[in-house]
């Protein structure tokens, strides 16, 4: 008995076809998927763009929103608050959430006024920096590397 195929194509299951073999079947390399953009046209290839981040983001919202009514839900029974002499009565989930609130402003605020300081001292530099190129001559700027 010979071990060769009877008929030619019978080394694959039946009713598979040449295009239908996967790369790892006829030997070839397989194209991870890191390289396989890289082998398309720059024309063929889709940017990220704001409004596709604007839509991702829209989706991670609504799921949080989410998240945080069924917590809501959950946590209804009412409990005592007290803040600096003031009493009151709320859910236990709403209570919760201001907390959470009220924390993230904690560190929101700071980090905000220190975003503001960055951006005015880079307007500064960059102001500074177009005063000095155009004090320059335009033989010297050629000159003039800039610093990594």
């Amino acid at each position: 008995m010979s071990s060769a195929p009877a008929e030619p194509g019978m080394d694959r299951p039946a009713g598979r076809h040449e295009e239908d073999v996967t790369p790892q079947e006829s030997r070839e390399r397989p194209v991870s998927p890191q390289e396989a953009p890289a082998a398309l046209p720059p024309h063929h290839r889709v940017r990220r763009t704001r409004l596709s981040g604007l839509w991702t983001a829209s989706a991670l919202f609504a799921l949080v929103l989410l998240l945080l009514l069924v917590f809501i839900l959950e946590n209804s029974r009412r409990v005592e608050i007290s803040y600096f002499g003031a009493h009151g009565h709320l859910p236990l989930g709403i209570a919760l959430l201001m907390a959470a609130v009220l924390g993230v402003l904690l560190a929101v605020i700071p980090g905000t006024g220190r975003i503001i300081q960055l951006r005015i001292t880079a307007r500064r530099h960059r102001k500074a920096d177009n005063i000095t190129a155009q004090a320059v001559p335009a033989q010297d700027r050629d000159a003039i590397k800039p610093v990594p």
